[in-house]
């Protein structure tokens, strides 16, 4: 299996909510709330400044699609991060934990 890590950004008050229902979904393993990322990017032709939450996800390709579309559904962004970035290598038992935890 083909483990990933996703990543995602949003406001600090769905932060808990958004984590706490992909894990319950089963399609996240563990995610670890960076709080207070400061995020500096351009939206609808302004320069926008925000304090937001980065989620770091730990999953597999294998459910990757499904992941994409549940954030997406319930997600409060109009047009959320969605960055999946590949496992190369890792500490074998943790992995083999990760596959364990993903429905």
């Amino acid at each position: 299996m083909k483990n990933n890590i996703v990543l995602t950004t949003c406001a600090q008050s769905e932060a808990e909510s958004l984590a706490e229902k992909l894990v319950e979904d089963g399609l996240v393993a563990c995610v670890n709330i960076i709080d207070k990322v400061q995020s500096v990017y351009r939206w609808q032709g302004k320069i926008v400044k925000d304090h937001e939450c980065l989620l770091v996800m730990k999953s597999s390709s294998i459910v990757y699609d499904r992941l994409q579309e549940r954030i997406k559904e319930i997600h409060s962004y109009e047009v959320p991060e969605i960055i999946s970035l590949d496992i190369e290598n890792g500490y074998a038992p943790y992995l083999e934990w990760l596959n364990l935890a993903l429905k």
